[in-house]
């Protein structure tokens, strides 16, 4: 008995196949891309600038977070170590001064959109947020957040309370008045090596 020859597969195409799925799959799948956050940069300084106004102590609260990603508060020359838990709270009292404490922001008259009118309002409050260079970005996003937050959260309370509902289901010239009325005044400073 003869032995029976094994026919071969024919690999000359493979590669050319193997290129052609290869391309398909890089043109069809998305990427995930890096996402940041939406912050608006200020625009670039002008030449003939004036220097920057005095900021009153009581008018700024100083948020440092050091490279142990240990958060410390300072309001009218106060400092106090505090958890990420803590600070939207502390926020919201500061930028409303509900109870118009004088170690807080001052309130002045201002002329808002309707349906405020003029109001007293802390118009002049800054938060200094300022890290290390070896501060973790876990803990810069999520004092990052509780401080946007804390303007949310004010401005969404103002929304229920004059117009009946969220912030978010607000008109434009409705939320741009909640906006006007709590400014988001968030400063970020260069983060520092402190340890040099």
């Amino acid at each position: 008995m003869g032995k029976r020859k094994v026919p071969g597969l024919n690999a000359s195409s493979t590669a050319d196949i193997s290129i052609i799925l290869l391309i398909f799959f890089l043109v069809t799948t998305s990427m995930d891309t890096d996402r940041g956050l939406a912050v608006r940069l200020p625009n670039p300084p002008e030449e003939n600038q004036q220097d920057p106004p005095k900021i009153r102590e009581r008018n700024s609260m100083i948020v440092n977070v050091n490279m142990n990603n240990q958060i410390m508060v300072t309001i009218a020359k106060e400092p106090r170590e505090i958890q990420v838990s803590e600070l939207r709270e502390l926020a919201k009292e500061f930028i409303a001064n509900p109870e118009d404490k004088a170690d807080l922001p001052e309130k002045v008259a201002v002329e808002l959109p309707a349906p405020f009118g003029v109001q007293m309002i802390t118009k002049n409050h800054v938060i200094s947020l300022q890290t290390d260079r070896a501060t973790s970005y876990d803990t810069y996003f999520q004092v990052e957040n509780e401080l946007y937050g804390a303007y949310n959260d004010l401005r969404d309370e103002l929304a229920r309370k004059t117009f009946g509902r969220p912030y978010r289901e607000c008109t434009e010239d409705e939320q741009l008045a909640c906006r006007q009325y709590y400014k988001c005044v968030i400063s970020e400073a260069e983060p520092r090596k402190y340890n040099q």
